[in-house]
């Protein structure tokens, strides 16, 4: 989910205030914002004043180096969730482009399933009848959702579809680096920023998206600003949830979690925009990837 609420989220605030921004560059913003500036500074400034550590028991005194604030063998540690970060981040970028919204959140739902597979080759990790049934049932709810609105696009399909195993392989490689380098999830987010935000800033630039991005014409509006800085603390929370749930939880939880916003989406978009027509299918879609979501947590309490 930063990921995805963080765009979804990030959109609804700045469409609300009246800033019409490319998808892409929109996504483009908020990652390098998020990512560069907002995140690290925040993490930076309350390691600074002590209020958080890195390492799990680690006492708030600052006694590592004021740089990294973790030792440099830690660092290159958590370079494969660098990685997989990146080609996340690549891939979910380009699998915005040409691709209609209804296609998009459709094949996206079916990470779990991905997930599931990437866990099974990096640990071994088995799911019992009962969570493998609700996986299903999400999956087939995400297709009958958007079964009026599905147009087949070979390049189309196979970007979303890479996305969905990159986005499964990082929630994985966070799950096993947050296991064995003894970072807490601060500390993770860290490491993945410092060692990211360069990589990023320089994609964007030679890309020219950076350029694009910053010729926006309400790019030094105090509103947008506004808007702007709301949308990444935001996504700042986001983010945290996101590896604190993988960390405790598992690769699969976070996925299904990242489900279940798909109602409150669904639900503020309602309220801000309204004008959404009815669709039985759809509604049935919904319900069926919510009961999914429901069933798999239900199991989980279970010990199922």
């Amino acid at each position: 989910m930063a990921p995805d609420s963080l765009k979804d989220s990030g959109k609804l605030m700045m469409l609300e205030a009246g800033f019409h921004l490319d998808k892409q560059h929109l996504i483009t913003l908020l990652h390098i914002v998020d990512k560069m500036i907002c995140s690290c500074s925040f993490l930076y400034a309350l390691r600074r004043w002590k209020l958080i550590s890195f390492n799990g028991g680690e006492s708030l005194t600052l006694t590592d180096n004021y740089t990294t604030f973790v030792p440099l063998k830690t660092l290159i540690h958590t370079l494969p969730l660098a990685l997989t970060y990146l080609l996340y981040m690549l891939t979910t970028m380009e699998s915005v482009r040409g691709v209609n919204v209804p296609m998009y959140t459709t094949l996206r739902r079916t990470t779990v399933v991905f997930t599931m597979f990437v866990e099974y080759i990096l640990s071994g990790q088995r799911y019992t009848r009962p969570i493998v049934g609700s996986v299903a049932l999400i999956v087939l709810g995400a297709f009958i959702a958007g079964a009026r609105d599905l147009s087949f696009d070979s390049y189309g399909y196979a970007v979303v579809f890479l996305s969905n195993v990159t986005t499964a392989i990082y929630l994985a490689t966070i799950a096993r680096i947050g296991k064995s380098s003894g970072l807490n999830s601060f500390g993770l987010m860290w490491c993945n920023g410092i060692i990211c935000g360069p990589i990023l800033l320089f994609w964007t630039f030679i890309r020219g998206d950076l350029k694009m991005t910053m010729n926006f014409s309400y790019f030094l509006s105090p509103g947008f600003l506004v808007v702007l800085l709301l949308s990444c603390i935001l996504a700042f929370f986001l983010n945290y949830s996101i590896f604190l749930n993988t960390t405790l939880n598992s690769a699969l939880t976070q996925t299904i979690c990242g489900n279940l916003k798909d109602l409150f989406t669904i639900a503020l978009g309602w309220i801000l925009f309204g004008g959404l027509p009815f669709d039985i299918l759809n509604v049935i879609g919904q319900f069926l990837g919510f009961l999914g979501s429901g069933l798999y947590a239900y199991y989980k309490l279970l010990g199922k």
